[in-house]
């Protein structure tokens, strides 16, 4: 026990020296003090399983349970109840949500150990993009902040379709019909074509994430908190990118990659007032709920500063509980973001700088399947991680789409 407590001692003693002088400590002497603490855990663990096995002989002998070698028959195997076999699975079964799994993901990220065999199994991308799984607790944290940040990801529909599959597209509105009594009315499809569906398929999305000094030292909630916020924040960026202007080779194909129904293209000259009412009314009056308008903070300024003809200006901009701005033209919610071009008087014909759109009609699909791959960046000396992500998403129903674009020349 005395040896217990001078390895325990000794590590703390390392700790605070790692804490204190992280700035001065130079490779060697890093190198060094990693060897050493390699050395104590592992004499730990020999001297900690040495007294879990005595304890259970102890046990034994006392529930008198027969022991190889005292006279008796030889006693079958038994399992002894105070050794805990190594954690490789928690409360669920998953694997990858182990506390083993993170402290292994956390050493691979950091230092570049390799992964242990029993996770690496199944857990290997066939490609060479992944070298690791992203822990399960980890990876919900990312999927729960992606669902919830960011101005557009949060307004559309997410799916978890299998890729390849197809699924069916709505193209009108069912309606209700007034019969007699007894009598029954014509089963709709919500205006499902023969032609009217959708394939879904693998587009990879990748981020990467430059791992310092100061990420190898530092504990795992926070490695995890820092790992979880770069990679939302990239990935949102590009998602929602995606989303709005996605040519659909390689990445998701975006909304104004659609073209619109007959009659809703509005032709503008510049921002004004005619273009939101002329918009509104090419908006079908069942698609009307629900539907906002896009487009970047700079336009929206343009249609900002417009006033109708008793000078009372178009938009608003109020401030919520939460002290964010709520902006709307003419009632309508606007989402602005830096995705859409900003309307300026040099503006090629035709360019989308406006729209309208209800964003439920967008599906974006994903199964959130992530992992990630450890490299070292030979032009910088910096560790990168890379996250990589499967995706796509089309929209669904583009009868909400009303696009408003510069004037092309007569």
């Amino acid at each position: 026990m005395n040896r217990l407590k001078e390895i325990e001692a000794r590590l703390a003693q390392i700790k605070g020296e790692l804490t204190t002088r992280a700035a001065e400590l130079t490779e060697a002497e890093i190198a060094a003090l990693e060897t050493e603490v390699t050395a104590l855990q592992e004499e730990r663990a020999a001297l900690q399983a040495a007294a879990e096995k005595r304890k259970a002989l102890l046990e034994r002998i006392a529930n008198g349970e027969p022991v190889e070698g005292d006279g008796g028959e030889a006693a079958p195997a038994t399992v002894l109840r105070n050794f805990k076999p190594a954690d490789h699975t928690d409360d669920t079964g998953d694997r990858y949500g182990s506390m083993a799994y993170r402290k292994a993901f956390m050493q691979y990220v950091c230092r570049g150990a390799e992964i242990p065999a029993e996770y690496r199994a199944d857990a290997v991308s066939k490609t060479t993009d992944v070298g690791a799984v992203i822990p399960t607790t980890v990876l919900n944290q990312i999927v729960e902040k992606l669902e919830s940040t960011g101005m557009i990801l949060a307004l559309v529909t997410r799916t978890a379709y299998k890729g390849g599959v197809s699924i069916p597209v709505s193209t009108v509105k069912p309606v209700a019909t007034w019969v007699n009594e007894g009598a029954g009315s014509d089963k709709q499809k919500k205006g499902i074509k023969k032609d009217g569906m959708i394939t879904f398929a693998y587009h990879k999305l990748r981020c990467a994430v430059a791992v310092s000094l100061e990420v190898d030292t530092m504990a795992m909630s926070a490695f995890e908190t820092l790992l979880i916020n770069n990679i939302v924040e990239a990935m949102t960026k590009a998602i929602e990118q995606a989303i709005i202007d996605g040519d659909g080779t390689g990445k998701p194909k975006g909304i104004l990659q659609e073209t619109p129904a007959d009659g809703q293209t509005i032709d503008s000259a510049k921002p004004a007032y005619d273009d939101l009412i002329n918009a509104e009314a090419a908006l079908p009056q069942a698609y009307e709920n629900g539907a906002v308008w896009c487009m970047s903070k700079k336009t929206f300024m343009q249609y900002y500063g417009l006033t109708d003809a008793n000078g009372q200006p178009i938009g608003r901009v109020n401030y919520g509980i939460a002290g964010k701005p709520e902006r709307t033209l003419l009632g309508r919610p606007v989402v602005c973001c830096d995705y859409v071009t900003s309307y300026a008087a040099t503006l090629a014909a035709g360019t989308a700088f406006a729209f309208l759109f209800n964003f439920k009609d967008y599906v974006l699909n994903t199964n959130y399947a992530m992992g990630v791959k450890r490299y070292e960046d030979n032009d910088t000396d910096d560790t990168v991680t890379k996250g990589v992500m499967l995706a796509d998403g089309k929209v669904v129903d583009k009868n909400s789409l009303v696009v408003i674009q510069k004037l092309k020349a007569a």
